[in-house]
């Protein structure tokens, strides 16, 4: 009878996790750490353990630790972990292609731009010379560049493309302009070629004049662009993230990402907004939407442009620009065509986003928005970017559930020379994010990357002090538009998921989830202000793998 006893005991306490003996295995355990799980009850846990890429529990480290056992057991050492940060709005292709490009981004003028094209000119001896990221406004003399200043002499035969920081510029020689048929007098629909005053072309060219331009630059060897994808993905997982919704994709750059998924190679998950291009709605909206069981690459959404960007005068206004009343911006789309587009996408089963920079545009695409959904649904169309918004269109937003997708660092980065396009008091209408969360109670945050740059902490930074990485300005800019911690957390992760439709699986920590998770040396809930940027990432997982551990930490 006592040896039953003793056994029956033994059962009792293996069923209980007690006795040391953890019965239940996991694939990996996290323990010793703080987990902002995000989820509803917003709860803070301990540990967390993880099973088959999934969340199976979260909760004290000495609960989780007695009932699970694993091979992998990962001590925090009081580190905090986020749900995987996500980027609701950026271009991962336009930043792989980027890496074998000359780098001018923060150049200080035009000689130092030549200076880095020559040397980047230097190491790729053929073909056309690439660079990006100049912006005029970060120029003592804030005018756009003209290819005499020395482009043409330094560049006499070699075509050059230069493409401005937000991609809605390019800056070329003549040589690009002779192989692009490109000429004085020459009209491109929703596009405009710079001309000084007796009419001969600067070689900078504005959205629909810079695609046609873009169009005649070959695009790198396969095997050369794959080594970008994945150095690409190398830098972004450093930083923190898992997962890149991709705002406007070719069916090949799909192509391209899906097979290094499929090999391993490349680890980041993906929510692709398809381009505007005839080839890719031919190719993507006939056969309705992708979605990858595995969680690692959906196809679900269209991209549309509607006007351009505000540093190069492309966004289109309600009102003349203030340092330019001869124009107004430039809609790149034709109303009718739009809106037939629109309904395509909408018949197909896709999600719908629009590019809108400038209030003209919002309107626009609020109006049009509108009448096609009618009121409350869930197909949760988009406005990306909505950087300048009426008053009067504000409550659109609410009544026609449309989400406002936000990119706080493009106010950090425009506060400096916004005023100057849109005037004292139409600037108080621009970024105006506080307003936008206001309208459904949540948004989604990205970056533009490479129009700004990849890290998320900057974007949570910029968004909750609204200054730059320099602490200017005292106060922040426009601070009653900033955003609370808590709702800019969310907006890098299960807002984000939810505007992409992967709130089920991404963006919190809860059982069931998948097991992506970004680690950080301090909360950014209560960190001081002062120390946000300093906060440093220490693990990136993706699908319950560490894809990125920072050394000696």
């Amino acid at each position: 009878m006592m040896r039953l006893f003793t056994v029956l005991a033994c059962v009792a306490c293996a069923t209980w996790s007690g006795c040391g003996f953890r019965g239940s295995h996991a694939d990996a355990v996290l323990h010793n750490g703080v987990v902002l799980t995000l989820d509803a009850a917003s709860t803070e846990a301990q540990a967390i353990a993880v099973r088959n890429g999934r969340i199976v529990e979260v909760g004290p480290e000495r609960a989780i630790l007695n009932k699970y056992h694993s091979d992998v057991e990962v001590d925090l050492m009081g580190a905090v972990v986020v749900p995987g940060l996500m980027d609701a709005h950026a271009h991962f292709v336009g930043f792989a292609d980027g890496l074998g490009a000359a780098d001018l981004v923060g150049t200080a003028s035009v000689d130092e731009v030549l200076d880095k094209v020559v040397a980047h000119a230097a190491l790729f001896p053929e073909g056309w010379v690439i660079g990006r990221g100049w912006d005029q406004n970060d120029w003592a003399v804030m005018d756009f560049p003209d290819r005499v200043d020395r482009l043409d002499v330094l560049f006499p035969d070699r075509p050059v493309m230069l493409e401005r920081v937000d991609g809605h510029a390019v800056w070329c020689n003549a040589a690009a302009l002779k192989l692009a048929g490109m000429e004085p007098g020459l009209r491109i629909e929703g596009g405009e070629l710079i001309a000084t005053e007796n009419g001969r072309l600067t070689g900078v060219l504005v959205d629909g004049a810079a695609d046609s331009l873009q169009s005649w630059v070959p695009e790198p060897d396969s095997l050369i662009r794959a080594g970008y994808f994945k150095e690409a993905a190398r830098q972004l997982t450093a930083v923190g993230l898992t997962h890149i919704t991709d705002a406007g994709l070719d069916p090949q750059d799909v192509k391209a990402i899906a097979a290094l998924q499929a090999s391993g190679e490349l680890p980041l998950r993906f929510s692709v907004m398809v381009a505007d291009r005839p080839e890719a709605l031919d190719h993507f909206l006939p056969a309705g939407p992708v979605i990858d069981t595995a969680g690692m690459l959906d196809v679900r959404a269209v991209k549309f442009y509607m006007d351009g960007a505000l540093g190069s005068r492309g966004a289109s206004l309600l009102e003349p620009y203030a340092d330019r009343p001869e124009t107004q911006g430039l809609f790149l789309q034709d109303e009718a065509d739009y809106i037939e587009k629109v309904k395509r996408t909408q018949a197909a089963g896709f999600q719908v986003a629009t590019h809108c920079i400038g209030d003209a545009a919002v309107r626009r695409v609020l109006a049009v928005y509108g009448d096609l959904l009618g009121g409350v649904n869930d197909l949760r169309w988009r406005i990306e970017h909505a950087q300048v918004v009426h008053k009067d269109d504000l409550d659109a937003f609410r009544t026609h559930t449309i989400i406002p997708s936000i990119q706080p660092t493009h106010a950090t980065s425009d506060m400096y020379w916004a005023g100057q396009r849109l005037g004292r008091n139409r600037v108080r209408r621009a970024y105006i994010y506080k307003s936008l969360q206001s309208q459904l109670g949540w948004l989604p945050l990205g970056t533009d990357f490479p129009v700004e740059g990849i890290a998320p902490l900057r974007t949570y930074y910029a968004a909750v002090e609204r200054k730059d990485v320099e602490g200017y300005p005292e106060g922040g800019f426009q601070h009653e538009e900033a955003l609370d911690r808590e709702s800019a957390l969310k907006g890098m992760t299960s807002w984000a998921a939810l505007a992409c439709f992967r709130e089920h699986d991404l963006g919190q920590i809860a059982p069931g989830y998948r097991a992506d998770f970004t680690v950080l040396d301090r909360n950014p809930l209560t960190a001081a202000a002062s120390t946000l940027l300093e906060t440093k990432v220490l693990q990136t997982w993706i699908g319950g793998e560490r894809v990125f551990e920072r050394q000696g930490h």
